[in-house]
């Protein structure tokens, strides 16, 4: 079995609600994802979509058929290993998230090749696990309080809070919304908000009220300062979500005890691949490998896959709003009242795929 076309189909997403996840973070309108499609000779095939609500496919599309899609032709897709080898050589032109993108699409079509899903190919430990929700930048404290106690009332595992980013409204936040829950699991992801000193206060006040974990307080890289706070915080810090970069970046997290959890999705990590082999080194050093939103209602899929094969996750987590999360799927990722959701089992990623939404909307195909 060969591969013996790729294709990057660019459809439009429309009518995204304004939404913001921090300073960092903020969008509204129309952006473009992409469906990757790898063929192979007999006639089977590979799907991915690339991109999402904040960072349109266009922006890494022509890099990944300039770039990574010559590494992939007329390879045999069970070769999967020596193939995404190869892609990382091209980090520096394509990008991580188109990395991330092709390794989806080849699991995907290894699975269908298999008839098997995704997560019995990495050896299923599970087949649902616990969601949370976690928040948009909302207007008010008590709009934060309203909303996790709704969650609470749907029977959702957690709730996790995107605060405003100035650490005393910040801190206001996480006490409204601790006195309308109760006794209920509830985390705060300060996006990268605060230099050292600020982070503090805000961990010491989150751990005082109990919280579960806090993530991200510190500019991303900012190994450093995450060592000094871990040191004086017993509150689980969770940082590792960024860099975009792959595995190699993990490995001063550890040897230097600057988080408690690591972190990462498909999207940001570079795929399946990396995603395992993450979760893997964090559980020899006895560290959750917590995975994150993967922007995209695909990569979500893919992401549900890897939790359903690792035993160092606790949760899922479901990124809000739905309209600005959630799209290109016939059907989509679902909590139940149990606050569980349910891996699929069809082959490969086992998700439908709107196909008619997307020739409805499509933009281009990049070859």
């Amino acid at each position: 079995m060969k591969i013996v076309d790729v294709t990057l189909t660019l459809f439009a997403w429309d009518d995204i609600p304004a939404t913001q996840y921090g300073f960092h973070s903020k969008f509204a309108g129309s952006s473009a994802l992409g469906l990757l499609r790898l063929v192979t000779d007999q006639g089977l095939e590979g799907h991915a979509f690339l991109g999402s609500a904040a960072n349109a496919a266009t922006t890494d599309g022509q890099g990944l058929i300039s770039h990574l899609k010559p590494m992939v032709m007329g390879r045999d897709p069970m070769h999967r290993e020596a193939i995404v080898a190869d892609l990382w050589k091209r980090q520096r032109v394509a990008g991580v998230r188109a990395i991330g993108a092709v390794d989806v699409a080849l699991w995907d079509l290894v699975g269908k090749a298999m008839g098997q899903p995704i997560h019995r190919l990495l050896g299923t430990f599970r087949e649902s696990v616990p969601a949370y929700a976690s928040s948009a930048v909302l207007p008010s404290a008590s709009a934060y309080a309203e909303q996790a106690v709704e969650f609470k009332e749907y029977g959702w595992a957690a709730y996790k809070i995107h605060p405003p980013t100035r650490w005393r409204d910040d801190i206001k936040v996480c006490e409204a919304v601790r006195q309308a829950v109760g006794d209920y699991t509830i985390m705060l992801d300060s996006t990268w908000a605060y230099d050292f000193p600020t982070a503090l206060r805000v961990g010491r006040a989150v751990e005082e009220m109990e919280y579960y974990w806090y993530e991200d307080p510190l500019a991303d890289q900012d190994v450093y300062n995450y060592v000094k706070l871990k040191q004086q915080l017993s509150i689980p810090i969770l940082a590792t979500e960024y860099p975009v970069t792959g595995l190699d970046s993990y490995q001063p997290w550890i040897m230097l005890q600057a988080t408690d959890y690591l972190r990462g999705d498909v999207a940001v990590k570079g795929g399946i691949t990396t995603l395992v082999k993450a979760a893997h080194l964090a559980e020899a050093f006895r560290m959750n490998y917590e995975v994150h939103h993967g922007g995209n209602s695909l990569n979500n899929v893919a992401n549900l896959h890897v939790i359903a094969s690792i035993r160092n996750t606790e949760f899922f987590e479901v990124l809000l709003p739905d309209g600005a999360q959630k799209y290109g799927l016939e059907q989509d990722i679902v909590v139940g009242r149990d606050g569980l959701v349910h891996v699929p089992n069809g082959p490969g990623l086992g998700a439908a795929i709107d196909f008619k939404l997307i020739e409805r909307k499509k933009m281009a195909v990049l070859v």
